[in-house]
């Protein structure tokens, strides 16, 4: 017993060092590195070229951070089932990796994800007149070694022939608003699963937004025109016109791409244009027991940027002058300078916000006895 003693210390005293020294357990097998496939990717058309944009893988299959990335393949096919991606039509140089730091741990995630993108020019052989038609895209991203963990999600465009956009496209300014006009666009009416239509677009001198302003049947054959009524005075614009492409095919849903873009033309929309002429003007005299006045009233003027009337008064063979010291607020007017036994003669102007006046009213005369 006493020899068994010692035995044992001695083995649990081994079984405490390597305890001690942490012995791995099973090893993991190395990472393959393949980026994970992207499940973002996104196809917008415009005219014949199809803009394609995604966010980088940055975690591997492994859900490591990816340490190298090679070149995005393109895949193209006129069928929705794309398979390995054997010729691809383009190729995307590997990008930066967002965050990369040599000296960081392999495991880190990086800290922002980006985005890539690529634009596919479409040739006329691989477009067609049927509604069905539809071009179908996915990308595979390599890594270092040029392997793949598979394609992305797939994307479709139609794979129908874009109209030009249309000629001769002016903008004016005038008191109605930005008057837009163009030469319509030759096509082929009543193409049977195709609507088209004309949409303009605005866009602030000082910013990135565009606004869609209005659109207008391609079928309409009179000379296309749209007004903008949107738009802010005393600023600076840039207009432009595309023929929008509506395919209607059986069991799907509307689906619509725009073609090219006219040139941008620039309008600075000065507000030059006066409110319309005030109507309507009475004179009524009234003074029996009080100080005698006359009472005008007239139509309110419907313009939105109005900002008041001015009163003209003069006698018989007299210039007009103006009696009011602020701009009238209301569509009425008591003047109470006026003396027994005269007549005086009254009009009134519309003055808008930024000071363009009106004409004067026809004139209104009241006698006081």
């Amino acid at each position: 017993m006493r020899q068994f003693i010692p035995k044992l210390l001695l083995v649990l005293s081994a079984t405490a060092a390597l305890v001690g020294c942490g012995v791995p357990g099973i090893p993991k097998p190395p990472s393959l590195d393949l980026p994970q496939p992207v499940a973002d990717l996104r196809a917008v058309r415009k005219g014949d070229s199809v803009y394609l944009d995604w966010t980088v893988p940055s975690e591997t299959t492994d859900r490591l951070a990816v340490r190298h990335l090679g070149p995005t393949h393109i895949c193209r096919s006129l069928n929705a089932a794309i398979g390995e991606c054997a010729n691809p039509v383009g190729k995307v140089p590997a990008p930066p990796l967002p965050g990369a730091n040599p000296q960081r741990n392999k495991s880190a995630k990086p800290a922002t994800a980006s985005r890539a993108n690529y634009v596919d020019h479409l040739s006329r052989a691989l477009l067609n007149e049927n509604p069905d038609a539809e071009v179908f895209y996915a990308i595979s991203v390599l890594n270092g070694r040029g392997r793949s963990a598979g394609n992305s999600n797939v994307v479709h465009v139609p794979a129908v022939p874009a109209l030009p956009p249309p000629s001769d496209f002016q903008a004016r300014v005038t008191a109605e608003g930005v008057e837009l006009s163009w030469t319509g666009t030759p096509h082929a009416a009543d193409t049977p699963g195709f609507r088209y239509v004309y949409r303009v677009y605005r866009r602030p001198e000082s910013g990135s937004a565009d606004t869609i302003v209005g659109e207008v049947p391609l079928d309409d054959f009179s000379a296309p025109r749209l007004v903008d009524h949107s738009f802010e005075w005393e600023k600076t614009y840039f207009y432009r016109a595309t023929v929008v492409t509506l395919i209607h095919a059986e069991g799907k849903s509307e689906a619509q791409f725009e073609g090219d873009d006219t040139p941008a033309v620039k309008v600075f929309a000065h507000d030059t244009f006066p409110p319309a002429v005030p109507s309507g003007l009475q004179a009524v005299y009234s003074g029996v027991g009080q100080q005698p006045f006359i009472d005008l009233i007239w139509a309110p003027d419907a313009d939105a940027d109005l900002a008041g009337y001015n009163v003209f008064r003069h006698e018989a063979g007299a210039e007009p002058a103006k009696v009011n010291t602020g701009l009238v607020k209301t569509p009425a007017f008591r003047d109470m300078n006026v003396a027994p036994g005269k007549t005086y003669i009254y009009s009134v102007s519309a003055v808008d916000v930024r000071g363009n006046e009106s004409g004067r009213s026809q004139e209104a005369s009241e006698t006081v006895p």
